[in-house]
């Protein structure tokens, strides 16, 4: 039987996971049957939650139950989001241990609300893990000022985390810095390393999504047509190229000695959203090893459809760096629209969270009054 693309991808060195979760995806047997076809890990976020639980009626039965316990609106969306990646995690168990800790995994992150508080982003995020009680769950943070220090604490109490949010190379930086210092700090303690894994999710599609904007208004727009739809992965392949040379550091390499595995780097928002564009361009243009790609399902089911396998990054980066310094030079700063897509991507989160807290309230006030 042929190879599908995404086990053709996982062949090559790129794991795909899929960047969407709900109760019928789990229920309904497509869950593993695309496990079957290849798929390695899954992610969440406040607006995946927010679009499973308050579109439907799937899980208005838990949340009429959990309202007549007297739990509170933070509570039920807490155990049914609980519920949704315990079940989703066991469903991979079979790839974590197929692939021995490399993949099977799936993300829950904390609670946005409280993304700009590193301490009590700690205290959540081992809650969390101690409560959904998987091996194979990720600890989603985001990478804010606040985050980094979050990373390293709960990598050092041998937590997975998936950083995510993470835009600008800089963000990616001390990304990376904050994951090997948890793991030198787990090692003193003589914690499990070799257990211990790691992500960090760049976003893509909103850089070109905003960079575009900006060339369109740009007074030289039509002749600066060539550059829409190239920031995105440029700024990716800078990212990567600096994974690299992590990877060939001394502190990684001390690290590595003693069991630790690399923190991969993680593609994200990798939907296409313009239409002018190919439906799978940000997957077909990130294939590189070894990475993660977390792709929203419309888009894995099209690159399953017609996607192919072939390494996307050359053996330089000096095509993506012409195109940030060209940027630069119409005004266009790459650090300064990071910054602002992550100011936005956090606020995003928290205003998706809220709405998911507000569906739940009138969910539960109106099922149980019916």
């Amino acid at each position: 039987m042929k190879k599908t693309t995404i086990q053709q991808l996982a062949d090559y060195g790129q794991s795909a996971w899929l960047d969407y979760i709900s109760r019928p995806l789990l229920e309904s047997g497509k869950l593993k049957e695309l496990i079957a076809q290849g798929l390695r890990g899954m992610t969440s976020n406040p607006s995946i939650f927010n679009q499973a639980i308050s579109s439907g009626n799937d899980y208005d039965a838990k949340i009429v139950q959990l309202k007549g316990k007297g739990k509170s609106t933070f509570d039920i969306y807490d155990a049914l989001t609980i519920a949704d990646i315990q079940d989703a995690a066991d469903q991979f168990q079979q790839v974590y241990a197929a692939t021995k800790g490399l993949d099977g995994y799936v993300s829950l992150e904390v609670n946005p609300k409280i993304a700009h508080k590193t301490a009590e982003q700690i205290t959540e995020g081992l809650r969390l893990f101690k409560a959904v009680g998987r091996p194979n769950l990720m600890i989603k943070v985001p990478a804010t000022p606040e985050g980094f220090k979050v990373v390293e604490e709960l990598t050092a109490n041998g937590v997975n985390v998936n950083t995510t949010l993470i835009f600008s190379l800089k963000q990616y930086e001390r990304t990376a810095e904050a994951y090997f210092a948890g793991l030198t700090r787990l090692l003193k303690k003589k914690g499990s390393v070799p257990t211990v894994h790691s992500v960090a999710s760049v976003f893509v599609s909103r850089v070109d999504t905003l960079i575009d904007d900006l060339l369109e208004k740009h007074a030289d727009a039509k002749s600066l047509q060539p550059l829409k739809g190239k920031a995105a992965v440029a700024n990716c392949r800078i990212i990567f190229e600096r994974y690299h040379q992590f990877v060939n550091s001394s502190v990684y390499k001390a690290l590595a000695a003693q069991g630790a595995n690399m923190q991969r780097v993680l593609w994200g928002s990798t939907s296409t959203k313009n239409p002018q564009y190919s439906d799978i361009k940000y997957v077909t243009e990130l294939i590189a090893r070894p990475t993660v790609n977390t792709i929203p399902e419309k888009t894995l089911l099209a690159f399953l459809d017609h996607g192919k396998v072939q390494e996307a990054f050359g053996a330089a980066s000096g095509d993506a760096a012409r195109i940030l310094s060209q940027l630069r030079s119409l005004g266009i700063d790459i650090d300064s629209v990071c910054q602002g897509l992550l100011r936005d991507g956090v606020k995003a989160f928290e205003d998706a969270f809220e709405a998911l807290l507000n569906a739940i309230e009138k969910k539960a006030t109106a099922l149980v009054n019916r």
